[in-house]
C-alpha cells in the first residue's frame, strides 16, 4: 500500500473554499494543519481491515494518529465521486437513544456512497419479543458488512459477538466504552494542536488536560481518558475533577497507575481551572439504570477563570454544566469537536471495510 506523504495533497488555499463542513461558532479547525504534521500511515490503516472496534484500549497512539490524518484527508478533499464504500452496507443498530452518534455514522456511510440499514429503536426489533442479542448477531451476518451498535447494557458487545462474524463498531455500551467518541475527540485535539501527533512534541506544546466528571461511569469520558494515556510526551498531566473519591474505577485504574502521565484527582474545579489547557466535560453518568447529572459546582461559564487560549470539549448533549454564553468564545472547541465526527467515522469505516486503498489513491494524485 502506498505511503505517499500527506503534504502532497493539493487543496484550495483559502479556508472558506475548502469542501469540509465546519462549525458556526467557536474555534474553527483547519484539517490541513494535521496533514502537514506528518505522513498518513497507510499500512497501519490497512491492518484494520475486517477488524472490530469495541474498546478504546484496542487503539494505540499510532492508530489514533493514522485515523485522524485519514479523517483530515477526507475533510480536505472532495471524496464523493470516488465512492469509497460503494457496495457496502452498514447496519446501525441503536437499542438506546442517540442523535449525534447514529446520524453522524449514517451520514458518514451515505456520503461515501455506502448504504444503511437502521434500527433507530430497539423496541421495533425482536428484542421487544424477548429475542437475544446472540441470535440477532447471527441474523446480522447476512444483512450487512459492518454493525454499528449502541446498547444500554455493558455486556451487550460480548453477547452479540458470540455469533456475529462481520466487524462490530461499538457506539456505546452502557457505562462501558464509546471508542469512536474518543477518536473524534482526539481528532479535534490533534487538529487544534497538530504537534501532539508528533513523536517528539515540543515541551511548550504539551498540554495539561482537565477531566470534569467521573470516567469510571461516563463511557465517553472513559474512552477519552484511555486514549489520552497513550499520548505520553504530549499530555504532560491529567487532572480529574470529580465529587467522587475514586472517579476512575477498577476498569481504568490499572492503566492510570501504570501510565507515565501524572494523573491527579481533586473536587475543586476553581482551584485548578486556570492551569488547564483543555477541559473535557460530560453532563451525565450512568449509575445502575439511571443517569446522574454533574453537580452545579462544576459549571463552566464566561465568569470561570479559564486560562487564555484554553479550550473546552464536550461530547454533547449538554445540560446546565456548560453555559451557552461560551459558544461565541474561542474557548469553544466542542462545536468543532462535533463537526469532525463524520470524517473520523468515515476514516474508521474505510479502514474496517477494506477500502483504505481508495483513500491512498486520492492522496497520491
Amino acid at each position: 500500500m502506498p505511503s505517499t506523504p500527506s503534504t502532497s495533497i493539493e487543496v484550495p488555499a483559502p479556508m472558506d473554499t475548502l469542501p469540509f463542513r465546519s462549525n458556526s461558532k467557536g474555534v474553527r479547525l483547519d484539517p490541513r494543519t494535521l496533514l502537514k504534521s506528518g505522513k498518513i500511515d497507510w499500512e497501519r490503516l490497512g491492518a484494520l481491515n475486517n477488524t472490530s472496534l469495541v474498546h478504546a484500549k484496542d487503539l494505540d497512539r499510532e492508530t489514533v494518529v493514522a485515523l485522524a490524518r485519514a479523517a483530515a484527508l477526507l475533510e480536505s478533499v472532495h471524496i464523493e465521486e470516488t465512492k469509497p464504500l460503494d457496495g457496502k452496507i452498514a447496519i446501525t443498530a441503536f437499542f438506546e437513544a442517540s442523535t449525534r452518534t447514529r446520524l453522524s455514522f449514517e451520514s458518514a456511510v451515505l456520503r461515501l456512497d455506502g448504504k444503511v440499514l437502521s434500527v433507530p429503536d430497539g423496541q421495533v426489533t425482536g428484542i421487544a419479543k424477548g429475542e437475544s442479542l446472540v441470535d440477532i448477531g447471527e441474523m446480522f451476518n447476512t444483512y450487512g458488512d459492518v454493525v454499528i451498535m449502541r446498547h444500554p447494557a455493558t455486556e451487550s458487545v460480548d453477547e452479540i459477538r458470540q455469533n456475529l462474524a462481520v466487524p462490530l463498531i461499538n457506539a456505546g455500551n452502557g457505562s462501558g466504552q464509546h471508542p469512536t467518541q474518543g477518536l473524534l475527540d482526539w481528532y479535534a485535539l490533534l487538529k487544534w494542536r497538530p504537534t501532539l501527533a508528533t513523536p517528539d512534541c515540543p515541551k511548550e506544546d504539551r498540554i495539561h488536560l482537565g477531566i470534569v466528571g467521573t470516567p469510571g461511569s461516563m463511557r465517553a469520558v472513559k474512552s477519552f481518558v484511555r486514549i489520552a494515556l497513550r499520548f505520553a510526551g504530549a499530555v504532560e498531566k491529567i487532572t480529574i475533577v470529580s465529587e467522587m473519591a475514586d472517579p476512575v474505577g477498577l476498569d481504568l485504574g490499572n492503566e492510570v497507575e501504570n501510565s507515565p502521565i501524572t494523573v491527579e484527582v481533586t473536587n475543586n474545579l476553581q482551584e485548578v481551572v486556570a492551569d488547564l489547557d483543555a477541559i473535557y466535560m460530560n453532563s451525565i453518568a450512568l449509575l445502575g439504570d439511571s443517569y446522574k447529572r454533574l453537580d452545579s459546582r462544576y459549571k463552566l461559564s464566561p465568569d470561570t477563570n479559564l486560562k487564555p487560549g484554553a479550550v473546552i470539549m464536550h461530547p454533547l448533549a449538554r445540560n446546565n454544566e456548560l453555559d451557552p454564553a461560551l459558544d461565541d468564545t474561542m474557548h469553544n472547541l466542542y462545536f468543532a469537536q462535533a463537526a469532525g465526527a463524520v470524517f473520523s467515522r468515515q476514516a474508521l469505516l474505510c479502514a474496517v471495510l477494506g477500502r483504505i486503498g481508495r483513500l491512498a489513491d486520492i492522496a497520491g494524485r
